[in-house]
């Protein structure tokens, strides 16, 4: 069992060896969901789940009732929902089933008028464990919405990683430190680990999730590709960018041309000018929603997971990211975003400044709230 008494000590990027591991990428949320319920059904002792988003609706409905199967069938199942994401996507009919059933649910951070500030701070996690042995991160939700079946043809496209060994065990210790209260603990990382999952906030680690993208920015040497649905990088992130293209890195942020966010799209798009200018290239994703939050520096680290390219990912909620050098899964996500590539469509600097200028009101309405979003 993890130990939680003693002391955090981590690196906040920790140092990674180009290695194997059995990582496996996926991007379309029916073969994903298909395999969550798999390892939902084959679990033996223990499920844990945490989500954003669990919604009433057919998918959140399928996996609700599949937990409380396995929960009536003798395994332990942990269930932990952001309360937040619940107001919006949840209802009372689905919590009914939920505390009805043997499983272990929770809400993080209710409302409560004696600590209104907490409620700012959501946990953004997407993690499923199965038996501590195999796990699931990234930035698929549980909805409808990421469903070809039952969305159709525009479904949101995402990006998950299915963990197995080493990393789906450090996944269950973080999963069971958060649940324990323990929302900072941070786990050690091997010097021959090729893949770390990191947590954010982390004890000891002001603004973690920044350092690890500054770095992986800062190192690479070649070529940078940042995948994220909402794009409101803060000057630290900007200037990451910024130096990485005047010293000859190719540097490309691709973000969705439709975005379900509208003032989020506002504030990405306050900030191309600049970016742009510095020789930034920026692309927007045309078929549909794009959500994978990706970013990869060079052919050999891929940072993947649950945060955005924002401030309430970067320096507020509690997220999850997979850090790895694995070459198998950095060869799948280069793929993925070569394809998702062909499906943009470039924003150059001679276009934006003629864009029209009734749409510039609302991008500066967008960057006064970014810290926000």
């Amino acid at each position: 069992m993890l130990d939680l008494r003693h002391p955090d000590r981590h690196r906040c990027v920790p140092r990674l060896t180009r290695g194997h591991d059995a990582l496996e990428a996926f991007s379309e949320g029916d073969l994903l969901y298909a395999a969550m319920l798999a390892s939902i059904a084959g679990a033996r002792r223990r499920l844990s789940l945490e989500s954003y988003i669990f919604a009433d609706d057919e998918i959140g409905w399928r996996f609700a009732e599949a937990l409380a199967r396995r929960a009536r069938e003798g395994v332990e199942v942990r269930l932990h929902l952001d309360a937040a994401g619940w107001l919006v996507w949840g209802s009372t009919r689905l919590a009914r089933f939920l505390r009805a059933s043997p499983i272990r649910v929770r809400w993080f951070h209710r409302w409560s008028w004696r600590e209104p500030l907490r409620y700012n701070r959501r946990n953004h996690r997407k993690l499923l464990v199965a038996d501590g042995a195999c796990a699931y991160v990234g930035g698929f939700n549980i909805h409808r919405e990421s469903s070809a079946e039952a969305f159709g043809e525009q479904r949101w496209r995402d990006s998950h990683v299915r963990m197995q060994g080493a990393p789906a065990l450090q996944a269950q210790h973080l999963f069971d430190a958060f649940w324990a209260g323990r929302s900072r603990w941070s786990p050690e990382y091997p010097a021959t680990s090729s893949t770390a999952l990191i947590p954010t906030p982390s004890r000891g680690c002001r603004n973690r999730m920044r350092r690890v993208y500054v770095k992986l920015i800062g190192d690479a040497q070649r070529v940078i590709r940042v995948t994220t649905p909402y794009f409101v990088p803060d000057h630290p992130m900007q200037r990451a960018l910024v130096a990485a293209a005047a010293r000859g890195v190719e540097v490309y942020v691709l973000v969705p041309a439709k975005g379900d966010v509208a003032l989020a799209a506002w504030a990405a798009r306050a900030s191309y000018a600049g970016l742009l200018a510095d020789g930034v290239r920026i692309f927007e994703y045309q078929p549909r929603m794009l959500h994978a939050k990706i970013l990869q520096a060079d052919e050999s680290w891929v940072a993947v997971g649950t945060a955005n390219l924002d401030y309430r990912s970067l320096l507020l909620n509690h997220e999850l990211t997979v850090l790895t050098r694995d070459t198998g899964l950095c060869a799948a996500l280069y793929r993925q975003f070569e394809e998702n590539l062909g499906a943009a469509r470039e924003v150059t600097l001679s276009h934006w400044r003629h864009r029209a200028w009734n749409r510039r009101p609302a991008e500066w309405v967008g960057w006064a709230a970014r810290r926000w979003l």
